[in-house]
C-alpha cells in the first residue's frame, strides 16, 4: 500500500506517457501536421491577441514603453519557450505543461498546471471572441455606417450590454471548423495567419507614415511600474506560442518540428507586436488611448493618420477574418489537454472520446465551446485578459521547474532540443514569472486563488479516486 503523499506526488514515466500518445476511448488522433502547419498554429494563436484587443488597454498604463512592455514580456516568454521546447521534443504529447508536470512533479503539480491550463485556454479564446465583436462592429460603422446595437456585442458588464452573441457566433465557427478535423483546421488557420500578416504590415506602413518622434516623449512617464504593469497585461499576447506543444499526438514528426514550432513562433510574433506598437505610438499621442474605447485601436489610428475611413475598414476586416485564427487554434489546444487529462482519468471519459470517422473528439470540443460561449457572452474582455495571464504565467513556472527536475531525475532520456544556459534559462523563466505575476491587480490573484481552491476541490472529489495510475497502484 502507498501513503497518500505517495500517490498525490507520483510521477507518470515520460515513456508511457509518450507511448499512450494519440490514444483515446474509441478512436485514434490522426498525425497530419508538418512543421509549416504547427508553426503556423503557434502563430495564429498568439498574433493578433495583444496587437488588436489589448494594445489599446495597455498604452494608457506605460506610455511609450509600452513597446519596452511588449520586449519585456517576450524576454519572460523566451525564457519559458525554451523550457517548452526541450520538452515537447522529449514528451511529444497533448497534454502540453500538463503531461511534462505530470512526468516531472507528480500527479497533483500535474493537475493544478492542468487546471491553470483550462484557465488559460479557455478563458484567453472568451476574451479573444470578445474584442472580435469590437472590430466587427468598427467595420460595419466605416463600410455602411452602422454597427450592430450595444445589447448584442457587449456583456452585461459593459455599457448597454445584454449578452455578446457575436462573441458567441465567432467560438461557434471555430468550433464547426475543429469537428470538421485536425487537417482542415490547420490549413484554415493557414489562411487566417497570412491575412493577418499582411494586415499588420499594411497597418505599420500606414503608421509610419504619421510617426512623430515627439509622441514618444516622455518614453516612460509611468516609469517602471507602469512598463511592469504593462508587460502583465500584454504577456497575455504571448500565450500562444505553447499552441503546438499541444498538437504533439497530430503532428507527423513531433520530436523534431515541435521545438522548432515553438521556437519560430515565438520569433514571429515578437517582431510583428514590437514594430506595431512602435507605429502605433509614434502616430497617436499615447495620452489619446482610452482603454475603454479602443478595443479596435489600430483601425482608429490609422484612420486618424490618414484622414481617410479605407485604411481602418482594411484593418478591421483583417482583424474580423484574423482573430478567428485565434480563436481556431486556442480552443484546440484546450479540447487536446483535456483529452489528455481524461486519458490518466483525472476527469470524466467523455472527454477523450474520439469519433472514429472524424478522429477527433466530438463530444470533448462541443463541451468546450458551450462553457466559452458562456463565458464570451457574459463576462467583460479587460477582466478575462488578466485571469488569463495569471493561470500562463503558473503554467509556464511550472514547465520551467519541470526541465529542472526532468534533467537531473531522468539525464539520460532522449532529448530532441535541450534548453540553452542550463539551469540559468529555467531558473530565469521561473523569476521572471513571478515578477510579471506580482504586476497583476490583486482582484486578479483573488479569483486566481478562489480558481486554485476550487479546482483543488474537484481533484480531491474526483480526479484522486478515479487517477488510473494511482488505482493502479493500490
Amino acid at each position: 500500500m502507498t501513503s497518500v503523499a505517495q500517490r498525490l506526488f507520483r510521477t507518470k514515466p515520460a515513456e508511457q506517457i509518450v507511448a499512450e500518445g494519440g490514444h483515446g476511448e474509441g478512436g485514434e488522433l490522426r498525425r497530419t501536421m508538418t512543421l509549416w502547419q504547427l508553426t503556423l498554429f503557434s502563430v495564429g494563436a498568439t498574433l493578433g491577441t495583444g496587437i488588436f484587443v489589448i494594445l489599446g488597454q495597455a498604452v494608457p498604463k506605460a506610455g511609450p514603453a509600452v513597446v519596452a512592455a511588449f520586449v519585456m514580456a517576450a524576454i519572460t516568454a523566451l525564457f519559458s519557450a525554451l523550457s517548452y521546447a526541450e520538452l515537447a521534443g522529449t514528451i511529444p504529447v497533448s497534454g502540453s505543461s500538463y503531461s511534462y508536470a505530470y512526468a516531472t512533479l507528480g500527479e497533483l503539480v500535474a493537475w493544478v498546471c492542468g487546471w491553470c491550463l483550462m484557465l488559460e485556454y479557455a478563458v484567453s479564446v472568451a476574451a479573444v471572441a470578445v474584442g472580435w465583436g469590437e472590430y466587427l462592429n468598427h467595420f460595419l460603422q466605416d463600410l455602411f455606417g452602422r454597427q450592430l446595437p450595444a445589447s448584442i456585442t457587449h456583456s452585461p458588464g459593459d455599457q448597454g450590454g445584454v449578452f455578446n452573441l457575436t462573441a458567441i457566433l465567432i467560438v461557434l465557427l471555430a468550433t464547426w471548423l475543429l469537428l470538421r478535423g485536425a487537417s482542415e483546421s490547420a490549413g484554415a488557420n493557414a489562411v487566417f495567419v497570412l491575412i493577418k500578416i499582411a494586415v499588420l504590415a499594411f497597418f505599420c506602413v500606414v503608421a509610419f507614415s504619421a510617426f512623430s518622434t515627439g509622441n514618444l516623449t516622455p518614453f516612460a512617464p509611468m516609469g517602471v511600474a507602469g512598463i511592469t504593469a504593462a508587460a502583465s497585461q500584454v504577456f497575455f499576447s504571448y500565450i500562444g506560442f505553447d499552441a503546438a506543444s499541444t498538437a504533439g499526438e497530430e503532428a507527423k514528426n513531433p520530436k523534431r518540428d515541435l521545438p522548432l514550432a515553438i521556437i519560430l513562433s515565438l520569433a514571429v510574433v515578437t517582431v510583428v507586436y514590437v514594430l506595431v506598437a512602435l507605429a502605433a505610438v509614434g502616430a497617436m499621442p499615447w495620452q489619446e488611448f482610452n482603454p475603454h474605447t479602443t478595443e479596435a485601436s489600430l483601425a482608429l489610428i490609422a484612420d486618424q493618420a490618414t484622414g481617410a475611413t479605407w485604411p481602418g475598414v482594411i484593418i478591421s476586416f483583417g482583424a474580423v477574418v484574423a482573430i478567428a485564427s485565434v480563436v481556431l487554434t486556442v480552443l484546440y489546444g484546450q479540447t487536446r489537454i483535456l483529452f489528455a487529462m481524461s486519458r490518466d482519468g483525472l476527469i470524466p471519459e467523455i472527454f477523450e472520446r474520439v469519433n472514429p470517422r472524424r478522429q477527433v473528439p466530438v463530444a470533448n470540443t462541443l463541451i468546450v465551446a458551450a462553457f466559452v460561449s458562456v463565458l464570451a457572452g457574459f463576462i467583460p474582455l479587460g477582466q478575462l485578459a488578466e485571469a488569463t495571464s495569471i493561470g500562463t504565467l503558473f503554467a509556464f513556472a511550472i514547465v520551467n521547474v519541470g526541465v529542472l527536475v526532468l534533467r537531473r531525475t531522468q539525464p539520460d532520456l532522449p532529448r530532441s532540443f535541450r534548453t540553452p544556459f542550463f539551469p540559468v534559462t529555467p531558473i530565469l523563466g521561473v523569476i521572471c514569472c513571478v515578477v510579471v505575476m506580482l504586476g497583476l491587480a490583486g482582484v486578479t490573484w483573488l479569483a486566481f486563488t478562489i480558481w486554485m481552491v476550487v479546482g483543488l476541490a474537484a481533484y480531491f472529489l474526483y480526479g484522486y479516486r478515479h487517477s488510473r495510475l494511482n488505482r493502479s497502484v493500490r
